[in-house]
């Protein structure tokens, strides 16, 4: 194996958003690895794609929320492709049952801000003393790019604890952002607006009807390629002065309208 090979890990990315990112950093030319709580079996027409494209890659079945898991994925990566040039922090999870913020469970609290923001926190911390171990290639050392929402700034009171862990994501590309500049690794983040996947299709007439009403300038559903290619923009050389950014990619929805 050629140790010059670009090698992008992506939480998440057996489905939806996750393999849209997937994909087209595949077709950029990085192996893939995949830590996903999903079974490999339940998604093999979408890994029979990426083999198809001449992609490599490496999928774990795993979770972000279980160090266990995250440290034997990164050594199972290491062992494969020798180092790690970008983590796409994009696993994540929605409220079993939407409630009103009155009613919201402690349960539910944890369960999605443990796996939104907690995992990935560590997730980040584990890969980052990674990246900080590894020669600078060109002029960085690794990209992280965490998968927000529009939910950061956009309150939903019946999923309150699905913004609260987004809008905690968005600091903690912050911070990281500062911590890891001086050393060459760089931090992004992109803020999804209503993409079609498995997790917005039990709104989807919802959010059809706002489409349908204008509330988007640009008039369409987003989809998981419209988000591969923004965090491909990233993982280039072309933000190099730039950290701790983020962008939309929402269809205008963050535009305010008089």
């Amino acid at each position: 194996m050629d140790k010059k090979e670009k090698t992008a890990i992506i939480t998440g990315g057996s489905r939806g958003i996750g393999y849209g990112i997937a994909k087209q950093l595949g077709a950029d030319g990085f192996s893939i690895a995949i830590l996903d709580i999903n079974a490999f079996a339940d998604y093999r027409s979408n890994f029979d794609a990426l083999e198809k494209a001449g992609v490599d890659y490496l999928y774990m079945q795993g979770s972000i929320t279980e160090k266990g898991d995250r440290e034997a994925f990164l050594e199972k990566t290491l062992a494969k492709y020798g180092r790690v040039d970008v983590l796409v922090n994009n696993a994540g999870v929605a409220p079993k049952v939407r409630q009103d913020l009155l009613e919201m469970t402690e349960e539910s609290f944890d369960f999605v801000v443990g796996t939104n923001l907690k995992g990935t926190m560590f997730m980040s911390q584990l890969v980052a003393r990674q990246m900080l171990k590894q020669e600078i290639r060109g002029q960085k050392r690794g990209i992280i790019v965490n998968i927000t929402s529009s939910s950061v700034t956009v309150s939903s009171v019946n999923r309150a604890e699905y913004c609260m862990s987004k809008a905690g994501l968005a600091i903690l590309t912050q911070v990281y952002a500062d911590r890891l500049a001086k050393d060459r690794v760089f931090i992004y983040e992109i803020r999804p607006g209503v993409i079609d996947t498995d997790m917005t299709r039990v709104v989807h007439k919802k959010y059809s009807d706002l489409i349908e009403a204008g509330v988007f300038p640009v008039a369409r559903w987003g989809y998981p390629e419209d988000i591969g290619l923004a965090v491909s923009a990233f993982c280039g050389d072309k933000f190099l002065y730039t950290t701790g950014n983020y962008i939309d990619v929402d269809g205008g929805f963050h535009i305010k309208r008089l």
